[in-house]
């Protein structure tokens, strides 16, 4: 058997980053920028030109602008015929790698053979202007060009040029040195942005009634039930208890729909007329912008809506001939928090409609610093390479880092802000390998962007004001089990506003009163949440660049839900971790009542005997007990934030076989012979699980066959007992019988017996309704 890794390769490393430039030299970032290590860029804007020469033979000229700084080149787009063409690009070029004391802004004319030399500006390096944010954007200038005489020529070139931070507003939007291999076309999908989930909302269709209903045949009852499409969705009512063409069902379904809404409730009342066949007898088309929006549970008005046999097409509403309508109580639920993440990892708690929002708490402060130790994640050129950026998650703000190139230590240095309302809240971020550099792969059966790892944090176990420099390892869990594919490090901060306010949220719902006062059903939150994670994921792709529907679905845990044989081991290892404890007291008090150690037991008596004089004493005991706990194991508190853990998770190890059927699809791709085999290992589980519950069962069985008679000897036997013992507990002191009882359960070994006691004997010769299974 292979040994497991150590698991300090596993472990959070705790670091020191030069955050904030230091301000050693005075140039300190401003405060935002306070989170990440200072990085120097050497700036270039290319704004316009004016008074170009002709350079063909037809007298027209193609301009575009190269900017080169040793054996980094830049260019701009290239204008058709154009003698005054204006650009606004700016260009990037990192100071660590700065290989030449001069940059060269050069005019170039395009053409089919060989693209001709315009004019020219130069540089040095050592006189360029520094700016430092706050500070105005530095003002362009006109330079007239040279040839490479450094003689005038015709011609004027508007440029800017300084040496900036990251924290530069043209950072963003800028061509990096260090992505000059990348193709134009692909630019665009590695460069940082901020996205902003759609609003979500729950759509309730109250199905009430319909009214003169034609089916086609009339000689039969109907067996009718209306179906509603809200675009992917489609749920059905049951069918009508009601035969007739007066139907009622009085049932709610559940939709998700996002703004700004782009597809219409469509609803058609069907007849069951054959076991595959359905009969529509009408449809209404309604649109989501006319529906009433509601903020709590208030009851929304009912309104009829005609039936009719074609949908409207082309904006030609066909002839109605017939009455029919339907009765439908339909609402925009904005009281409700529309869970599109796992409910064990929520960055966000806030219902839908904004007047509920409560106000913020505080600030949450993120630097992505850099990354280690990247393994590759594909071949480029006959070498590993890897293209990685980062992707974090909290509430309803997405941000993607910048894609820095052919690195496996790559430095993003970005630093993002997000509102806090609820400190019970988790933020997550991602790295994923760019598989979309040239511009390829959108289309259906592209190539996808593979993940490197995830981290999650949550805010509840940071100390407020405290800035978190941690090195986290990126595991990722492979059918050939658990990897780890580098480390990415990050400084968190999390700043709170008022610690009242704070302290407050505690004693709150975790979620809107709408899930309290109208609760949704397990089964309808699951399907919901699923709903709600697709039009996340498809509204984010079509951004530009596109969050990838592979990215959002990772950071959103979408298959959480999926069976997974390791899981459900750590799983249950975590409730043998919860019960331990009482494990632990009860054998404690075992020892005590065996006389294990003489002088414990012997105080406890005394302990006892004081609780027994004084009753009034045993909750401020209990509570002081708590509290004395609480404040020793302050000593030993977490100083880290918590991480991914592969032991808890039982993933350093899974057997190879659980952890292939953890990736199967589903429904399943593999063989019948393994599918046989998992199936058979799932029985195997199950029945002792359905053992467990059964003995369970009897259990409770038990004790309600203490009263039921079912044994009547046993039953007599209970209620004389219980008679007697009211009798005497009536005429006897509670501290007399507390001390007897108590002195009873402790006695000393000497006094006792191995065989079980007969309250023991009595209650397992209980009936239970084992006899009466099949």
């Amino acid at each position: 058997m292979q040994r497991p890794p150590p698991p300090e390769d596993y472990s959070l490393k705790e670091t020191s980053p030069h955050l904030g430039g230091g301000g050693v030299t005075g140039d300190k970032l401003t405060s935002t920028y306070d989170l990440v290590e200072q990085m120097q860029y050497l700036y270039v804007r290319v704004v316009k030109a004016k008074d170009l020469p002709a350079k063909d033979v037809t007298g027209s000229l193609d301009p575009y602008v190269e900017v080169k700084l040793g054996n980094y080149k830049g260019t701009t787009r290239h204008f058709e015929k154009k003698t005054n063409p204006m650009w606004n690009q700016v260009f990037a070029f990192s100071k660590d790698r700065l290989q030449a004391s001069q940059l060269e802004v050069t005019v170039k004319d395009k053409d089919m053979v060989k693209d001709d030399f315009v004019g020219r500006v130069m540089f040095d390096i050592s006189e360029v202007p520094k700016r430092v944010p706050p500070d105005s954007p530095l003002a362009p200038q006109w330079y007239r060009l040279e040839d490479r005489k450094a003689d005038k020529v015709k011609g004027e070139l508007m440029l800017a040029v300084w040496m900036g931070t990251q924290a530069d507003e043209a950072f963003p939007e800028a061509w990096h040195s260090d992505a000059a291999t990348v193709s134009s076309e692909g630019l665009a999908n590695i460069r940082s942005k901020v996205y902003l989930s759609p609003k979500l909302w729950y759509v309730r269709v109250n199905v009430i009634e319909a009214q003169d209903l034609l089916p086609g045949d009339k000689t039969r009852f109907p067996e009718i039930f209306v179906k509603v499409i809200l675009g992917n969705q489609a749920l059905r009512t049951r069918i009508s208890q009601s035969r007739n063409t007066n139907p009622m069902w009085n049932e709610d379904l559940m939709f998700v729909a996002a703004e700004p809404f782009e597809e219409h409730l469509v609803l058609s009342v069907e007849d069951r007329i054959g076991s595959n066949k359905d009969e529509v007898l009408g449809k209404c088309v309604i649109p989501l912008q006319s529906v009433e929006r509601r903020l709590n549970n208030k009851v929304v008005n009912t309104k009829w809506y005609n039936l009719e046999k074609h949908v409207i097409v082309d904006g030609e509403k066909k002839e109605i001939k017939f009455a029919s309508r339907i009765h439908l109580r339909i609402c925009l639920d904005g009281g409700y928090h529309v869970l599109d993440e796992s409910t064990h990892y929520s960055s966000d708690l806030r219902p839908t409609a904004k007047p509920l929002w409560k106000s913020s708490i505080g600030v949450l402060e993120l630097g992505i610093l850099n990354a280690q130790g990247l393994l590759p994640m594909k071949t480029k050129d006959g070498r590993g390479t890897t293209d990685a950026y980062c992707v974090a998650k909290y509430g309803q703000k997405w941000v993607r880092t910048r894609t820095i190139i052919d690195s496996s230590t790559p430095k993003w240095n970005e630093q993002y802000t997000w509102e806090v309302y609820d400190p019970c809240t988790v933020i997550t971020i991602g790295v994923f390998d760019n598989c979309h550099l040239h511009g390829g792969g959108d289309k259906a059966g592209g190539a996808k962007d593979s993940r490197i790892g995830k981290v999650r944090v949550r805010l509840s176990t940071l100390e407020t004001d405290r800035v978190y420099t941690h090195s986290y390892p990126l595991l990722v869990l492979h059918p050939s089990g658990v990897k780890k594919m580098g480390e990415v490090q990050l400084a968190v901060r999390f700043t709170c506003s008022s610690l009242l306010n704070m302290l407050h949220i505690y004693a709150q719902p975790l979620l809107p009163k709408m899930h309290y006062l109208h609760p949704l059903s397990v089964t309808q939150l699951d399907n919901l949440r699923h709903q709600a994670t697709q039009i996340v994921s498809m509204r984010l792709s079509r951004a530009e660049p596109p969050l990838r529907k592979e990215v959002v679905e990772y950071m959103l845990d979408v298959d959480s839900h999926m069976w997974s044989m390791r899981r459900s081991k750590a799983n249950f290892f975590r409730i043998m971790g919860v019960l331990g404890g009482l494990i632990a007291v009860g054998r404690w008090f075992d020892q005590i009542c065996n006389w294990k150690n003489p002088l414990t037991t012997i105080l406890i008596h005394i302990l006892f005997l004081i609780l027994v004089l004084y009753p009034e004493l045993i909750l401020p005991t209990v509570f002081l007990y708590l509290f004395l706990i609480g404040v020793w194991y302050y000593r030993w508190r977490p100083r880290h934030p918590p991480h991914m853990d592969t032991r808890l998770s039982h993933a350093d190890n899974a057997h190879p076989d659980e952890l292939d059927e953890e990736f199967d699809s589903f429904p399943t791709s593999r063989p019948a012979d393994i599918v046989r085999m998992r199936y058979d290992r799932l029985r195997s589980v199950a029945g002792r699980i359905q053992t467990v519950v059964g003995d369970l069962a009897t259990q409770g069985e038990r004790l309600q066959s203490l009263l039921s008679w079912r044994d009547p000897r046993a039953t007599a036997l209970f209620v004389t007992f219980c008679l007697i013992a009211a009798i005497v507990l009536y005429v006897t002191p509670f501290r007399v019988v507390a001390f007897i009882t108590g002195i009873y359960v402790l006695r000393h070994p000497r006094f006792r017996h191995k065989l079980p006691s007969v309250p023991l004997n009595f209650f397992r010769r209980l009936p239970a309704r084992t006899d009466s299974m099949l």
